[in-house]
Protein backbone atom coordinates (compact mmCIF):
# COMPACT_ATOMS: atom_id res chain seq x y z
CA UNK A 1 0.00 0.00 0.00
CA UNK A 2 1.31 3.41 -0.94
CA UNK A 3 1.84 6.10 1.69
CA UNK A 4 -0.90 8.32 0.28
CA UNK A 5 -3.37 5.44 0.56
CA UNK A 6 -2.45 4.97 4.21
CA UNK A 7 -3.09 8.67 4.85
CA UNK A 8 -6.51 8.44 3.17
CA UNK A 9 -7.46 5.33 5.14
CA UNK A 10 -6.53 7.16 8.35
CA UNK A 11 -8.62 10.14 7.22
CA UNK A 12 -11.57 7.81 6.57
CA UNK A 13 -11.24 6.26 10.03
CA UNK A 14 -11.21 9.72 11.63
CA UNK A 15 -14.31 10.73 9.64
CA UNK A 16 -16.08 7.59 10.87
CA UNK A 17 -15.08 8.42 14.46
CA UNK A 18 -16.44 11.93 13.94
CA UNK A 19 -19.84 10.47 13.08
CA UNK A 20 -19.95 8.97 16.57
CA UNK A 21 -18.90 12.15 18.39
CA UNK A 22 -20.97 14.74 16.52
CA UNK A 23 -18.29 17.44 16.51
CA UNK A 24 -16.58 19.04 13.56
CA UNK A 25 -13.14 18.99 15.19
CA UNK A 26 -12.31 15.47 14.02
CA UNK A 27 -13.25 16.55 10.49
CA UNK A 28 -10.59 19.24 10.73
CA UNK A 29 -8.04 16.60 11.74
CA UNK A 30 -9.20 14.52 8.77
CA UNK A 31 -8.51 17.52 6.51
CA UNK A 32 -4.98 17.53 7.90
CA UNK A 33 -4.67 13.82 7.12
CA UNK A 34 -5.84 14.44 3.55
CA UNK A 35 -3.17 17.14 3.27
CA UNK A 36 -0.64 14.53 4.40
CA UNK A 37 -1.98 12.24 1.65
CA UNK A 38 -1.46 14.99 -0.92
CA UNK A 39 2.09 15.51 0.34
CA UNK A 40 2.71 11.77 0.05
CA UNK A 41 1.26 11.76 -3.49
CA UNK A 42 3.93 14.33 -4.42
CA UNK A 43 6.60 11.99 -2.98
CA UNK A 44 7.78 14.21 -0.15
CA UNK A 45 9.67 12.73 2.78
CA UNK A 46 7.78 11.24 5.72
CA UNK A 47 8.83 13.97 8.20
CA UNK A 48 7.53 16.63 5.78
CA UNK A 49 4.27 14.69 5.30
CA UNK A 50 3.79 14.59 9.07
CA UNK A 51 4.58 18.31 9.32
CA UNK A 52 2.12 19.22 6.56
CA UNK A 53 -0.62 17.08 8.15
CA UNK A 54 0.01 18.59 11.58
CA UNK A 55 0.06 22.19 10.37
CA UNK A 56 -3.03 21.88 8.14
CA UNK A 57 -4.97 19.98 10.82
CA UNK A 58 -4.00 22.52 13.49
CA UNK A 59 -4.86 25.53 11.34
CA UNK A 60 -8.20 23.99 10.35
CA UNK A 61 -9.01 23.19 13.98
CA UNK A 62 -8.13 26.71 15.12
CA UNK A 63 -10.15 28.22 12.28
CA UNK A 64 -13.17 26.14 13.34
CA UNK A 65 -12.67 27.01 16.99
CA UNK A 66 -12.76 30.75 16.32
CA UNK A 67 -15.62 30.56 13.82
CA UNK A 68 -19.29 30.84 14.79
CA UNK A 69 -19.49 27.02 14.74
CA UNK A 70 -16.73 26.54 17.31
CA UNK A 71 -17.01 26.37 21.08
CA UNK A 72 -19.24 29.06 22.46
CA UNK A 73 -18.92 30.53 25.90
CA UNK A 74 -20.92 28.66 28.48
CA UNK A 75 -24.16 30.51 28.95
CA UNK A 76 -26.37 30.30 31.97
CA UNK A 77 -29.08 27.85 30.90
CA UNK A 78 -31.67 29.75 32.92
CA UNK A 79 -31.22 32.68 30.50
CA UNK A 80 -30.64 30.75 27.27
CA UNK A 81 -33.64 30.72 24.87
CA UNK A 82 -32.11 27.68 23.10
CA UNK A 83 -32.49 25.68 26.31
CA UNK A 84 -35.77 27.08 27.65
CA UNK A 85 -38.52 28.06 25.21
CA UNK A 86 -40.13 30.42 27.74
CA UNK A 87 -37.29 32.96 27.59
CA UNK A 88 -38.49 35.96 25.60
CA UNK A 89 -42.19 35.14 26.00
CA UNK A 90 -44.65 37.76 27.23
CA UNK A 91 -46.74 37.61 30.41
CA UNK A 92 -49.31 39.89 32.01
CA UNK A 93 -48.91 41.00 35.64
CA UNK A 94 -51.84 42.71 37.34
CA UNK A 95 -50.32 43.68 40.70
CA UNK A 96 -46.82 43.91 42.21
CA UNK A 97 -45.73 43.70 45.86
CA UNK A 98 -42.76 45.93 46.76
CA UNK A 99 -40.08 43.88 48.57
CA UNK A 100 -37.73 46.86 49.02
CA UNK A 101 -34.38 47.62 47.38
CA UNK A 102 -36.07 47.96 43.98
CA UNK A 103 -37.30 44.37 44.01
CA UNK A 104 -40.94 43.58 43.20
CA UNK A 105 -42.71 40.21 43.29
CA UNK A 106 -46.08 38.96 42.06
CA UNK A 107 -48.06 35.83 41.28
CA UNK A 108 -49.48 35.41 37.80
CA UNK A 109 -50.97 32.78 35.54
CA UNK A 110 -48.65 31.53 32.81
CA UNK A 111 -49.19 28.41 30.68
CA UNK A 112 -52.07 27.28 32.86
CA UNK A 113 -50.26 27.48 36.18
CA UNK A 114 -49.52 30.08 38.84
CA UNK A 115 -45.93 31.33 38.82
CA UNK A 116 -43.91 33.54 41.13
CA UNK A 117 -42.69 36.55 39.17
CA UNK A 118 -39.81 38.81 40.12
CA UNK A 119 -39.02 42.23 38.71
CA UNK A 120 -35.72 43.88 39.58
CA UNK A 121 -34.39 47.39 39.00
CA UNK A 122 -37.63 48.79 37.66
CA UNK A 123 -40.88 50.19 38.98
CA UNK A 124 -43.64 47.61 39.49
CA UNK A 125 -46.46 48.83 37.28
CA UNK A 126 -49.11 46.41 35.98
CA UNK A 127 -48.92 45.38 32.34
CA UNK A 128 -46.97 43.21 29.91
CA UNK A 129 -43.51 41.87 30.76
CA UNK A 130 -40.90 39.75 28.98
CA UNK A 131 -39.40 36.67 30.64
CA UNK A 132 -35.61 37.03 30.92
CA UNK A 133 -34.74 34.12 33.17
CA UNK A 134 -36.31 31.17 34.95
CA UNK A 135 -35.09 30.13 38.40
CA UNK A 136 -37.03 27.06 39.49
CA UNK A 137 -40.69 28.12 39.57
CA UNK A 138 -39.86 31.83 39.55
CA UNK A 139 -39.90 33.97 36.41
CA UNK A 140 -37.48 36.91 36.29
CA UNK A 141 -39.00 39.54 34.01
CA UNK A 142 -38.34 42.96 32.50
CA UNK A 143 -40.84 45.51 31.17
CA UNK A 144 -41.82 44.93 27.56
Amino acid sequence: MNAWMTWLVLAGVVVILELFTGTFYLLMIAIGLVAGALAAAFSVSLPLQLTVAAIVGSVATLALHYSKYGWTKNQDSSRDPNVNMDIGMSIQVKEWQDQGNGKYTARTMYRGAMWDVELQHSAGYPGAFIIEEIQGSRLIVRPS
